[in-house]
């Protein structure tokens, strides 16, 4: 009778620690399936990711070489009008920059089979510098190749495109076109009179007296006015010396030609300012004697818009990442 009771006395407090641990042995395997599977979820959207997007850098890759267009040097050789546009603001952010429409002059000179360089143009104007580089190298690339080069214009070339057009051996334009505008600007606001009223003060430090010429909401000295005065008229003078030693004696001076003033392409013609009218068509047939057009104008195709965006998105989402590192997760 005593034997059983001492095999039992045992077995009780056995069971209550089996009792015990077995929660959390379960707790601890449910913990660890809940991590695995996150892992799992984890790897598998990274998967997801690194698949879309290397889809994504095939498919632009695929675009960039299927769709690139553009003529390289060795792609021409046959006997053409290389064509080169110069639309829109001059400026060194713009297609119409110094760097992008001097590279297409270049690849368009340097290609044999270019009888002649047209540059097409239709801007309103914008830099001088940005202008002036593109003048200069008009010059430099004629007298290296020995090709002429024609202006074609549009719709308007004033100011900065004026600038660039005076370069070409000849200007052709069309009867409405808008040409001339040789002047120079400087533009801005002044606010000072309603700072007053409004009982604003304008607190700005400085160390030089002209420091900050021309802040919009501080009085500007006759000093100051004399000196931006002189800066605007030596780039006047600058630019009145490129009109006249790109058109030479067919220019019929008035006093108001530099003025600031332009003209349609009938009195631009008159005035001597343009050569003739004519379109793009005319000269490549009649004048380049070339009439197959080949275009040289660096322009973004889809491939590179595609990047550009592309770029422009994950510029955006890295971004966003860094201001929220949450998100990383």
């Amino acid at each position: 009778m005593t034997e059983p009771l001492e095999s039992a006395e045992p077995a009780a407090p056995r069971s209550a620690t089996h009792a015990a641990a077995e929660p959390n042995w379960e707790r601890s395997t449910l913990e660890k399936i809940a991590m695995a599977a996150l892992a799992e979820q984890r790897q598998a959207r990274r998967w997801r990711n690194g698949l879309r997007l290397a889809w994504l850098l095939f498919f632009v890759t695929l675009t960039w070489f299927g769709l690139r267009h553009g003529v390289t040097p060795t792609d021409v050789t046959r006997p053409h009008t290389a064509v080169v546009e110069i639309k829109g603001e001059i400026s060194s952010e713009s297609e119409a920059s110094a760097d992008t429409v001097v590279a297409a002059m270049r690849s368009a000179f340097e290609d044999e089979g270019a009888q002649a360089v047209v540059l097409l143009i239709n801007s309103p104007g914008g830099s001088p510098v940005q202008a002036g580089i593109i003048n200069d190298e008009i010059y430099r690339l004629k007298a290296l190749y020995k090709k002429p080069v024609y202006a074609v214009v549009e719709d308007s070339c004033a100011s900065a495109a004026y600038y660039i057009a005076v370069a070409a051996d000849q200007i052709f334009v069309d009867k409405a076109s808008i040409v001339g505008s040789v002047g120079v600007l400087m533009d801005g606001f002044g606010f000072t009179g309603l700072m007053e009223k409004l009982g604003v003060e304008r607190r700005l430090m400085t160390a030089g007296e002209n420091k900050g010429i021309l802040d919009p909401f501080s009085p500007v000295t006759d000093k100051q006015k004399q000196f931006a005065q002189g800066m605007l008229d030596a780039i006047h003078q600058q630019f009145i010396g490129a009109v006249r030693a790109g058109r030479g004696k067919r220019l019929k001076e008035t006093p108001e030609m530099f003025s600031g003033l332009f003209w349609t392409g009938d009195q631009a013609v008159q005035l001597g300012l343009a050569d003739q009218l004519a379109n793009l068509d005319y000269v490549a047939r009649e004048v380049v004697k070339a009439e197959e057009l080949i275009d040289y104008t660096h322009r973004d195709n889809v491939a590179e818009r595609l990047v550009k965006r592309f770029g422009a998105s994950m510029g955006q989402a890295i971004a966003t990442s860094l201001r929220n590192p949450a998100s990383l997760r």
